[in-house]
């Protein structure tokens, strides 16, 4: 199977990830990737209640004979190159770089944070930055997000892992984390990928230069590029899920939108409430042009007063086209209550009280999707269904801004990518370009133009059939 982006997409991506300076530790096991049923052998032997378990570090994992392989097996589920594409192509290997360069010198000092390198600030989410009990004696804090940043730390599991009789299962119970599942996946990018109470990109970071966030994880995942085998691939006989990449986007999008609500009703007990980076930048931080150019004056403000910053709604106004599809009663309540968030996050002095009561109760709605999704099948009527859902919105998420730009325009690629592949119809390539379209005009995210991005997709929904 050919999962190789097309250029405009793997540009924007990569300027996406880039900008992201490596932030968030990745993961390896979709859901849908479920393990034969095995008799299990006794578990792993209990570990002293005072002895912690050690990180030791990627190099652990290089050997050719482990998974440091230069051309990937086809004749085991383990393509035994993980480190590999790790350290050549992937990413997150460069994190810890991307603190000692210029331009983390530089955000190091406008933040009075001392050197980049060794603020806690930073290498929250550009190293696996331990406690040093945890640290066994093979492990270098430079090696930046490593293999341990997801799977969790290996001395526990490290050697009986490669026992013929030792299970997946024993892993995790001896401390790896569990990666099969799309939630726990989304999870863990998201501890950096948006952030939490200990990992935060505030408007403060963002101001001196920290780029702004974007996920999603099927794209990103794409583009990391992947290091292991997805169910319904050739070759792969374990499970068949040949719509991996709908249930990657749809139950990825639920959770990325669960952990923003908590993010946000968490946001409200700073002192530094309320905080631009919840809000949508690119109303304020956009080209000014005449006024009979601007389609943001020509749309007007019918939310709001004018001036005032809208929330960033990015994470729901693409997400939703599936939940209106597959669950409408869901869909309702989802709405009424990010409806009701939207109004009261578009003001100057948001009430910390009314938006975390209301950011809590979305949240909930948004965890029970992301259990529906992650179990629900997926077929090609759904995924064309809601392709076509998606662009016939195409004026209201087109208005949203360039963030839900951003996110249509990744959710288009991957819910194609698995409809071609699945279906391969005939005009793919029209469609893969007017989709690299979409990508084109998020270049410059400041002079994105809502109604030329409308007219794309239109286009794009022109030749979905």
């Amino acid at each position: 199977m050919n999962l190789t982006l097309n250029p405009t997409r793997k540009r924007f991506l990569g300027v996406s990830l880039a900008l992201a300076a490596a932030l968030a530790a990745t993961a390896l096991f979709p859901s849908a990737f479920r393990s034969r049923a095995l008799a299990a052998p006794p578990g792993p032997a209990a570990r002293p209640a005072d002895e912690p378990h050690q990180y030791t570090g990627p190099g652990s994992c290089s050997s050719t004979s482990c998974h440091g392989s230069i051309a990937p097996r086809t004749d085991n589920r383990v393509k035994q190159n993980e480190y590999s594409v790790w350290i050549v192509r992937d990413k997150h290997s460069k994190a810890y770089q991307a603190l000692t360069g210029m331009v983390g010198e530089r955000m190091a000092a406008i933040l009075n944070i001392g050197k980049a390198e060794q603020a806690p600030k930073c290498l929250a989410c550009h190293a696996l930055d331990v406690p040093a009990y945890e640290r066994a004696r093979t492990f270098d804090l430079s090696e930046g997000v490593s293999c341990e940043s997801c799977h969790g730390p290996a001395s526990a599991w490290l050697g009986h892992h490669t026992e013929r009789n030792w299970t997946h299962e024993q892993s995790v119970q001896a401390g790896m984390t569990e990666m099969r599942d799309v939630a726990q996946r989304t999870e863990k990018c998201l501890s950096c990928h948006l952030g939490g109470k200990e990992k935060y990109v505030d408007h403060e970071m963002i101001a001196a230069g920290h780029p702004d966030l974007y996920f999603e994880l099927d794209s990103f995942s794409a583009s990391m590029p992947r290091h292991w085998s997805e169910p319904g691939e050739p070759g792969e006989a374990e499970g068949s899920d040949q719509w991996y990449e709908v249930r990657e986007w749809s139950a990825g999008e639920a959770v990325q939108l669960r952990q923003s609500l908590l993010q946000l009703a968490d946001a409200t007990t700073s002192q530094r409430w309320p905080d631009y980076s919840q809000m949508e930048c690119y109303a304020c931080h956009h080209s000014l042009g005449p006024a009979e150019q601007s389609w943001r004056q020509a749309r007007g403000y019918p939310d709001r007063r004018p001036g005032d910053p809208p929330w960033n709604a990015s994470r729901y106004v693409v997400f939703r086209e599936i939940v209106r599809e597959v669950d409408p009663a869901a869909s309702q309540r989802l709405d009424a209550n990010i409806l009701q968030l939207a109004k009261l996050m578009s003001t100057l002095n948001p009430d910390r009280d009314a938006v975390a009561s209301a950011a809590a109760s979305s949240s909930e709605v948004a965890g029970q999707l992301a259990v529906k999704f992650d179990t629900m099948p997926y077929d090609r009527e759904l995924t064309l269904r809601v392709l076509q859902r998606i662009c016939s919105d195409a004026d209201v998420i087109s208005n949203q801004d360039e963030h839900a730009a951003a996110q249509a325009a990744m959710a288009l690629q991957s819910l194609f990518v698995a409809y071609d592949r699945n279906e391969k119809p005939a005009n793919a390539p029209e469609v893969r370009s007017a989709i690299a379209g979409l990508f084109d005009q998020l270049q410059i995210p400041s002079s994105y133009d809502a109604n030329r991005f409308a007219r794309q997709m239109r286009e794009v929904s022109s030749l979905l059939h």
